[in-house]
């Protein structure tokens, strides 16, 4: 590989966020950065598991750039984003004549990565017979392209990431034992964001410079009562999902409008998971019961009714006019298409 396309694939840690930010302040996080801090001088396989949106490229390269390996290359492959009848040229090579089209000798991302880190995403998504391939290279550093015989070397560190559970998988027949005991020799779990809620400030600021930067904006500063609504969220897209909240606050250049209409998304959300009383007890409410227990009634009896707005108006003796006003007050979908609960700003 040639110098220039070796400098392509390094990292710049300069690039990375810092490890407060990386890693905040809860005892998971902190933990996982002493576990890399075990790793980093030796070339175990390092699997990283965690929702969708939680970080574990970022995690991949930070143990990447902190490695013995860090001055050569850090080359990743999203195993879902590759067709399956590409993905073995993609991972491993091909040469001249090995299927219709291949009409050079190419190298394979492992080839590229030769003395440094290949990360491969998304490895639940591994069709089985590369499944196979992967376990030679990682047992005897040995493979070969696509179309061609000779047994090449690779030395490269493999870490793997993925959002399911591999032990299903596994159970399931679709993912092979003896691979996931080779991948699974250090495993680090990444924290979803509603378990490190305390970091959001943190993450908040670098997200509004690091995109400020990025769309060439000035960083608005978040108003507190902001922050404290931001933590009320459960954010199922993680870190991903924050981003793009605080990209929408570049972008508008104001999270007073962005802040008001998130409350209203978070109030919603925390009423359609109220535990209410149960739907017998609900027909003898009147209009002297509390708000907060009359609104999760309402959404009791919406459900029971399959969101039949005037059915349920019915039910409470109330009028329908009545019932719409309430749910426009709370900013509650009133239509059934919506009634699960929705996430922000997607």
């Amino acid at each position: 590989m040639s110098p220039d396309l070796r400098q392509s694939y390094r990292i710049d840690p300069a690039e990375l966020p810092g490890e407060a930010v990386i890693f905040g302040c809860t005892p998971a996080m902190r933990e996982i950065r002493n576990t890399i801090d075990c790793v980093l001088s030796s070339d175990l396989p390092v699997l990283i598991q965690g929702e969708s949106g939680t970080g574990k490229e970022v995690i991949a390269r930070f143990l990447h750039s902190r490695s013995n390996r860090r001055d050569a290359p850090f080359v990743r492959l999203n195993c879902a984003a590759v067709p399956a009848s590409l993905l073995e040229s993609e991972l491993l090579g091909r040469e001249k004549g090995a299927f219709a089209g291949a009409n050079d000798d190419r190298q394979g991302l492992v080839e590229i990565a030769d003395g440094g880190t290949l990360f491969l995403d998304e490895i639940g998504d591994l069709p089985w017979d590369l499944q196979g391939k992967l376990l030679l290279l990682l047992q005897d550093g040995t493979y070969a392209r696509v179309g061609g015989g000779q047994e090449r070397r690779g030395d490269v560190r493999i870490i793997c990431a993925t959002n399911i559970q591999l032990n299903g998988a596994v159970e399931a027949g679709i993912f092979r034992q003896d691979l996931f005991s080779r991948i699974d020799v250090v495993s680090l779990r990444l924290s979803a964001l509603r378990d490190r809620k305390n970091d959001i400030p943190q993450l908040c600021e670098y997200f509004l410079r690091k995109l400020a930067r990025q769309f060439g904006r000035n960083a608005p500063q978040l108003k507190p009562a902001t922050l404290r609504v931001l933590k009320q969220w459960d954010w199922p897209g993680n870190l991903r999902e924050l981003e793009n909240w605080v990209a929408r606050v570049i972008i508008l250049g104001d999270d007073t409008v962005l802040g008001s209409e998130f409350r209203r998304q978070v109030a919603a959300t925390n009423l359609l998971e109220y535990q209410e009383p149960r739907f017998g007890v609900l027909k003898g409410l009147n209009r002297s019961t509390t708000q907060a227990v009359s609104t999760a009634g309402i959404i009791k009896v919406l459900r029971a009714n399959h969101w039949n707005r005037r059915k349920t108006a019915e039910d409470l003796k109330m009028s329908y006019r009545s019932l719409l006003n309430k749910l426009r007050e709370v900013g509650l979908p009133q239509r059934r298409r919506t009634h699960r609960g929705f996430p922000p700003f997607h």
